[in-house]
């Protein structure tokens, strides 16, 4: 019966879901960037590496899961599309995670390159954070309309509008962070990353 309420009573208030929600991840991200969330971990540099590799695969699967979303609805298929954009949402809160363990471990590193492709990895990665940090509300705002609303329903709401903005700034966000992961973790500084990963590999 409680269950029933509470989503009845965000299925008439999606905006005000949507404000608490995405309050509640910036508070998270914020405070971790500040240092006033001393819960995580300190993680040496291997440790920060593997944690990089974990973050990418998650937002490559997510990625995938968008795209196969945003082309089933294209199909009205929309079952398909439900359970890859709900992939997709899990599959980013996963990757909260992670990020927030990482950056509040002490988990940051620079890439080693010089001249244009600094820049131009500078200029993708700040795309990628602004992308994300503006994707929050209207992704959250999607996924609250998509589940508190029948199909039929969704129809009478700003559910496919919102949608495209989401799926085109989260798409654009990830596939960003996955370039400029390469570049940092597998293009520049590579013989970094290998020394910093032999410790681990010869404790085993």
């Amino acid at each position: 019966m409680a269950t029933a309420t509470a989503r009845r009573r965000v299925k008439n208030n999606p905006r005000a879901a949507t404000a608490i929600l995405s309050a509640v991840g910036y508070v998270l991200v914020l405070g971790t960037f500040a240092g006033l969330l001393p819960i995580y971990p300190e993680l040496s540099r291997a440790t920060t590496d593997l944690f990089s590799h974990a973050i990418a695969a998650v937002n490559t699967v997510a990625l995938t899961a968008l795209l196969l979303g945003w082309r089933w609805i294209r199909r009205e298929e929309v079952r398909k599309h439900r359970a890859a954009m709900l992939t997709a949402f899990g599959l980013i809160l996963l990757f909260l995670v992670l990020y927030l363990v990482k950056i509040g471990g002490g988990g940051e590193k620079s890439i080693d390159a010089t001249g244009l492709v600094y820049y131009a990895y500078l200029i993708m990665l700040a795309i990628h954070i602004v992308l994300s940090a503006v994707s929050v509300p209207v992704v959250i705002h999607a996924v609250v309309l998509g589940l508190t609303h029948t199909p039929a329903e969704l129809r009478e709401t700003a559910h496919a509008r919102v949608g495209r903005i989401a799926a085109a700034a989260w798409g654009l966000s990830l596939a960003l962070g996955i370039v400029t992961y390469l570049m940092l973790n597998h293009i520049y500084g590579v013989e970094e990353y290998l020394a910093a990963l032999a410790p681990v590999v010869w404790r085993r």
